[in-house]
């Protein structure tokens, strides 16, 4: 939920936030950011670790980020964001502070706090913005809902047992259960 101080936040006031504090800037207020739960971590990292691995086994020139990394998705004063994990296809996005501009691919993991702003808010904004493909890992439902604005079709549900193709990366596959299944053991 947003945090009622100002009317209006910009990059100056995200960049200063208090030690500690984490929040995310859209359209020019700002959401309050929830620690992650130990599951939150795991796929996430697991997420990155996938395609990190998979960018370097093919000698890619996409780079892969975890969060908290910062992403100023219109590349202006209003929307800088902290996706679970971003990757970006094209180096004249990054920047010491991170992106200028849409990730290629962003994956969110769903957390009680962050439920609304993940599947209606950002989805709209990353749309928006350019995003070509959006993940919202849903550990509560167990699905994954996979959108690919850049094709203008409807998104598709996968449940946590299937493997769920990464569209920018033509045969990779992520399996969420599996890696939960590993986490388990």
């Amino acid at each position: 939920m947003p945090l009622l101080k100002s009317d209006y936040y910009t990059s100056k006031d995200y960049w200063n936030q208090p030690e500690g504090e984490r929040a995310e800037l859209i359209d020019g207020k700002f959401y309050d950011m929830a620690p992650p739960s130990r599951i939150h971590q795991k796929i996430s990292g697991q997420i990155y670790k996938i395609i990190a691995n998979y960018i370097d086994s093919h000698h890619g020139l996409c780079e892969v980020y975890p969060a908290p990394f910062a992403v100023n998705l219109d590349a202006n004063d209003k929307n800088w964001v902290e996706p679970d994990v971003s990757v970006i296809c094209d180096p004249d996005k990054l920047t010491d502070r991170g992106c200028s501009g849409a990730p290629d691919l962003v994956f969110e993991v769903v957390s009680p706090a962050s439920r609304k702003m993940d599947y209606t808010l950002k989805n709209t904004i990353y749309a928006q913005a350019g995003v070509r493909e959006y993940w919202i890992i849903d550990p509560a439902r167990e699905h994954v809902t996979v959108y690919h604005y850049e094709n203008d079709v409807a998104p598709v549900i996968y449940g946590f047992d299937q493997d769920v193709p990464v569209g920018i990366y033509p045969g990779l596959t992520i399996c969420i259960q599996d890696i939960l299944t590993t986490w388990q053991k």
